[in-house]
């Protein structure tokens, strides 16, 4: 899909390269686009209203007139300490969310003494190895007022599970949370990597968390199928929504598989997905996945319930479209990007930091961010009515050129087998690497303009980005500490007695494992215990290797 038009580049020298002098008539995804796009051209018949099947123009009637998008920032470093430090100095500048970065080690199921953790723990996240530290992180926060998100998969129950404990310890009825754990294990397996367990096992924990939560937490989001990984890991727009279009599709089967009541779990699916610098392409990604969302869920399983046809959605702006040369760049690319997620019908975002791409952001770039969000929802006026560029030629041909890939990208998929049989067996992973191949090779060719990495550099350009962020060199030593000091004071008799309960509920597929969880949570059992019992019982994915 990316097109193969190729500009010649004078020198191999980035200094020397002679920026192209017309715009490239190719979107990233490889379509062509007209010079002119007039109304024979287009097809306005499910373009719509807000509100209304198929949701082309937004799932509310009133749009952000009547609740803007929750601003939220992701963030999460160091101790549980400096974490709540950070999101109480965030909430105290405006921002209405949570969104929790989680360590490697808690990521991937390891406690920080692990070998393969020390070296890791607080890096690119909070570390969080039982409910003490999950007290800690939430300290003077009211769980039953904000919403929180997680940016976990792997481990997502377990995360789900102290949450649930932590609201437990505060007298906060768990019905009253709300919230998003990402908990989309199938990207992990092409995108990230965070996987832990063989892909049914997988897939049997996400579909109890849901079915829980479904029942216990309604206001709560049990999973957030997630694009951002695959896009960030090289895929183009269209097949970022086309592949978590897919995988939402298998989460629905297993769920269906189950006995769930699909009008019932698909009102509680949420998706999330990283924006780009494309400022059309990514807001007609938006229009044209939330059509094709409400037409598979109706067309495909009978859904009549519109809160259960809705596609609702956050984003992060930034990722992989930020670069480490010329950082502050960085500021403009995140406030297009965000003006391109308010214009989709976002319902939840998160700005980047400047300095993102390569340290964890300062107060001073997270306040920066976030101000980014502020002035856009409250001075720019683009909030002001639903889908101001609803109707524009452009943007409704693009949109439906958008949908026609989606559902060929969905196609594949099921010609092959489902998604499940194409994570096994490699395919997909391969598909994203080589496309991931296509999209470096264009940058370093110049074909795609990046400023200030391959065009418009100056000769010994500085690439500092001012104030540097310092994590505590003591961090990951105050961590086992507290660790250490939890497993010194605990009832072992009852982490011993939640761990076998565990164990047992896991070689029977008629049990749901959050109440479990939940209870080893409460007896201060550590994330690495209760992966290591699951391990024992189903053991690990194996990454298939194909060429």
């Amino acid at each position: 899909m990316i097109n193969n038009q190729k500009n010649k580049i004078q020198s191999d020298s980035a200094n020397e390269m002679k920026p192209p002098n017309v715009p490239n008539s190719f979107t990233p995804s490889g379509i062509e686009v007209p010079i002119s796009v007039t109304p024979d051209m287009v097809d306005f018949s499910e373009v719509g209203s807000p509100g209304q099947y198929p949701f082309t123009r937004g799932i509310f009637e009133s749009g952000f007139r009547g609740r803007l998008w929750t601003i939220r920032q992701y963030s999460g470093f160091g101790t549980a300490e400096e974490s709540n430090e950070r999101y109480r100095f965030l909430l105290e500048q405006g921002q209405t969310g949570l969104s929790v970065a989680l360590d490697l080690p808690t990521q991937c199921g390891y406690d920080p003494i692990d070998p393969m953790a020390r070296a890791e723990v607080g890096k690119v996240g909070v570390s969080l190895s039982n409910l003490a530290e999950v007290e800690i992180l939430f300290d003077g926060i009211d769980v039953g007022e904000i919403s929180t998100s997680f940016t976990i998969n792997g481990t997502a129950s377990i995360s789900y599970a102290m949450y649930c404990a932590v609201a437990d310890k505060k007298g906060v009825p768990r019905e009253k949370l709300t919230g998003t754990i990402q908990n989309d294990i199938l990207k992990e397996y092409v995108a990230r990597g965070t996987w832990i367990f063989p892909v049914k096992p997988s897939m049997r924990l996400i579909a109890d968390t849901i079915l829980f939560s479904n029942q216990h937490t309604p206001k709560f989001n049990a999973i957030s199928i997630a694009g951002a990984h695959v896009r960030d890991a090289g895929c183009t727009a269209i097949e970022e929504m086309g592949y978590t279009l897919a995988n939402g599709l298998a989460y629905t089967d297993e769920l269906i598989r189950r006995g769930g009541d699909v009008e019932k779990f698909a009102r509680r699916l949420s998706f999330f997905f990283y924006v780009h610098m494309d400022f059309f392409e990514e807001i007609c990604k938006f229009r044209a996945g939330r059509r094709l969302w409400a037409k598979l869920m109706k067309e495909r399983y009978n859904v009549q319930d519109p809160k259960a046809q809705m596609f609702r959605f956050g984003v992060v702006c930034g990722g992989s479209s930020l670069i480490g040369a010329q950082p502050h760049n960085n500021i403009v690319r995140v406030g297009t990007e965000t003006m391109a997620a308010v214009l989709g019908g976002a319902q939840s975002i998160f700005t980047c930091a400047f300095d993102e791409a390569f340290q964890i952001p300062t107060e001073h770039s997270a306040e920066i961010a976030l101000r980014t969000q502020q002035i856009i929802a409250h001075e720019s006026g683009i909030a002001r009515t639903v889908d101001p560029l609803g109707g524009s030629y452009y943007v409704e041909w693009l949109t439906d050129q958008m949908e026609s890939g989606m559902a060929k990208t969905i196609e594949e998929i099921e010609q092959y087998g489902g998604v499940e049989k194409a994570v096994e067996d490699g395919w997909l992973q391969m598909k994203i690497a080589r496309r991931a191949s296509e999209r470096k090779q264009a940058s370093d060719s110049g074909q795609n303009v990046i400023v200030g990495q391959n065009y418009f550099r100056r000769k010994n350009q500085s690439e500092g980005a001012g104030e540097i962020f310092t994590l505590d060199p003591k961090a990951a030593a105050k961590v086992i500490a507290k660790y250490e000091q939890v497993l010194d004071t605990r009832n072992s008799a009852d982490v011993k007695k939640s761990l076998a309960a565990l164990e047992a509920a896991a070689i029977d597929d008629n049990k749901n494992l959050i109440p479990y969880l939940i209870d080893c949570c409460h007896a201060y059992a550590t994330v690495g215990e209760m992966i290591s019992t699951l391990k024992s019982k189903w053991g690990e994915f194996q990454e298939p290797v194909r060429f």
